[in-house]
């Protein structure tokens, strides 16, 4: 019915749909993987930043403040987990 080099070619054009699936999938993971580990080394928002934001919306904000709010989004990062 078919030739050797059809179903060889069937055959590869099956393995590469496969491979590319594989890549996209372990690629997808990988890079969550990094970037959730990334974000929990370098958190977005610093004490200065936080500082600043505080000062914009009035507020004078104390180091013990400053302290407890830092903590406050650590623990929420370890409760996302």
């Amino acid at each position: 019915m078919y030739g050797k080099g059809e179903t060889f070619m069937g055959t590869t054009i099956i393995v590469g749909i496969l491979a590319l699936l594989v890549g996209l999938v372990g690629g997808f993971f990988i890079a969550r993987w990094y970037m959730k580990k990334y974000f929990q080394d370098n958190p977005p928002i610093s004490a200065d930043m936080m500082k600043q934001m505080m000062a914009q919306m009035g507020q004078k904000p104390s180091q013990k403040k400053l302290n407890q709010l830092m903590a406050t989004m650590k623990n929420a990062q370890k409760n996302n987990k």
